[in-house]
């Protein structure tokens, strides 16, 4: 049976994430900050008891430490890195209203916890089957493509996000451990629909970004793809 952890397994496309793979037969081990509320996700477990819940905050990297010696040498074929966030007051991610502090706090997630994760989690990685680390992020990160999109401290979070995971990608490519960056596009999650726009539901953001995992091979370590299997530009 392959084994997938999932950071931000709580909600949105984490939430999703957890149950597709379940449905599919995998060993599930769903990371969120907070299990005790995490109300949808622990009616998701007492569905399918074969999901292990454990508790990780991404960006508190003494939490992280103590989630993977919880692990100890527990083989992970596929991480996921889901969990990010994004200021609920666009104005404070704009010119002209930079909260700095809000912004400290957005990379600290989206960018430091997903490598911290990462970096952690490489034994474990090492000892699976897949040897795949994914990493949601999103097109606003793109140094090339949309940057009229005027929220600096999330689009930044993510550009620097995938310039780490590239990086990865080479330093881990002798390891036979491949990274890939997606983007779910915009979608019906808490953080899209509050942007305004989202369009894609999330149960075909996620199908379409596992299916991108799936097709992960060491000849495509490093891509930067949509859900639905465009590739996008750094």
């Amino acid at each position: 049976m392959s084994t997938v952890l999932i950071t931000g397994a709580n909600r949105g496309l984490g939430l999703e994430f957890t149950a597709q793979y379940t449905n599919d037969g995998w060993q599930v081990i769903a990371s969120c900050r907070s299990p005790d509320k995490a109300t949808d996700l622990k009616k998701l477990v007492a569905e399918n008891p074969t999901i292990d819940i454990v508790q990780m905050d991404v960006s508190d990297h003494a939490s992280v430490d103590t989630c993977v010696a919880a692990l100890g040498g527990r083989s992970i074929d596929v991480l996921i890195n889901n969990a990010g966030i994004a200021s609920d007051d666009f104005p404070r991610q704009k010119l002209g209203g930079f909260d700095f502090e809000n912004w400290e706090n957005i990379l600290r997630t989206n960018t430091l916890g997903p490598m911290k994760v990462s970096e952690a989690l490489l034994p474990n990685i090492k000892a699976g089957t897949q040897k795949k680390i994914a990493v949601v992020s999103s097109t606003v990160g793109s140094l090339t493509d949309m940057n009229t999109y005027p929220v600096y401290p999330y689009a930044t979070s993510k550009a620097a996000l995938n310039k780490g995971m590239r990086m990865m990608a080479e330093q881990l490519h002798d390891d036979g451990i491949s990274v890939l960056c997606l983007c779910p596009g915009h979608a019906k999650t808490d953080m899209g629909m509050k942007a305004e726009g989202a369009s894609v539901e999330v149960a075909d953001a996620v199908q379409g970004m596992r299916n991108e995992i799936a097709n992960l091979t060491m000849a495509t370590s490093g891509s930067f793809r949509r859900y639905n299997s465009e590739s996008i530009t750094w």
